[in-house]
């Protein structure tokens, strides 16, 4: 049986994690189920942080810090996302900033990258929601995701404890994470990694500036649909990052298809918390797996209380767009690197 389960969920880390699991359902669940009784967009925030927050294991013995950061780092990111979509040059220089973390995190492993693609989902999500709600206040927007996380993580304190845990673990010494963190960076060659950072940071910068500078309402269908397809392992193979870009605007499409065809925000929201808990529960260890698994509950999360689901086109095309920004930038550090390439080879051919 045990070889069994080990077959069926290869790509997830190991059985499916029932606690955690709850814990992401009940804390979706109630800013959620506000927000549909009082239609205030507050709790889309608040929401948003819970589901930010159960993305971390509390039964780990990081579970409890990490899902602090996670919180923490997360209500940052959206205030941020929010407060520079009224100006393209600020909401260019801080998506450039924010792919080059993406692209830095990505060199210490799966683990780290997860937290970066977590971060470039909120700041997308601040900045595509500006101008759709009644706030105008990135500070607000903060406090409302950090509530959101800690109603999950008091929950989380329930569940350690039914666990017989300490409420807060000890904490391991962080000189011994940094030296195993960095040991894994040595391993990737530096030209291959300095390549990436460059087509991350533009690629997010170019889609901050075209959501902010064009004022395209749900923009966040445009950056994610982007953030969706920088993966560090597909530097060098034109036809994965193309497969990736498809994959990316076929998901978008069934998404918008979905909505389309529910035209019920109380239908949108049970899809969704049955897709967060499953999500949860068969969280991937696999970054790329994870990176779906997560930009498609930050995308129905962000549509839940949506209205006008009627305006397929709007969305369709910012997810277009994103996919044509990726493949853009694709191309152009290709180039990059065969010009590189080529004039590494003159130079070892020469005599002198």
């Amino acid at each position: 049986m045990r070889t069994a389960l080990k077959r069926t969920f290869s790509w997830h880390a190991g059985p499916p994690s029932r606690g955690p699991a709850l814990i992401a359902a009940f804390g979706c669940a109630l800013p959620l189920l506000l927000g549909l009784l009082s239609a205030h967009p507050g709790f889309l925030w608040a929401s948003a942080g819970a589901f930010q927050a159960a993305q971390a294991n509390p039964l780990h013995r990081l579970g409890m810090l990490r899902m602090l950061a996670l919180c923490g780092l997360g209500a940052l990111s959206a205030a941020l996302g929010f407060w520079s979509a009224s100006n393209p040059l600020i909401a260019f220089w801080l998506f450039a900033a924010f792919g080059l973390l993406l692209a830095w995190l990505q060199r210490f492993g799966s683990e780290a990258a997860k937290l970066g693609i977590g971060l470039i989902a909120c700041l997308c999500l601040g900045q595509g929601q500006y101008g759709l709600g009644n706030f105008n206040n990135p500070s607000a927007i903060a406090m409302l995701f950090v509530l959101g996380g800690l109603w999950v993580m008091l929950l989380a304190f329930g569940l350690r404890g039914l666990h017989g845990l300490r409420m807060w673990p000890y904490m391991p010494r962080f000189i011994s994470i940094f030296k195993v963190l960095r040991r894994h960076a040595r391993r990737l060659p530096r030209q291959q990694w300095r390549l990436h950072a460059l087509g991350c940071t533009l690629a997010m910068a170019l889609a901050g500036l075209t959501v902010s500078l064009a004022g395209l309402e749900h923009g966040y269908w445009l950056t994610l649909t982007l953030a969706a397809t920088l993966h560090l392992e597909f530097q060098g193979n034109l036809v994965h990052a193309l497969q990736a870009s498809l994959s990316s605007l076929a998901v978008a499409g069934l998404l918008i298809l979905l909505g389309y065809s529910v035209h019920s925000p109380a239908t949108m929201v049970t899809i969704l918390l049955v897709l967060i808990t499953l999500c949860r529960a068969l969280q991937a260890n696999h970054y790329g797996l994870f990176m779906a698994q997560t930009t498609v509950c930050f995308l129905l999360l962000a549509e839940s209380f949506a209205q006008d689901w009627q305006l397929v086109e709007p969305r369709l095309l910012n997810a277009l767009f994103g996919v044509v920004l990726a493949l853009f930038v694709a191309l152009l550090i290709h180039g990059l690197r065969q010009l590189l390439q080529r004039h590494a080879g003159q130079v070892a051919t020469d005599p002198k």
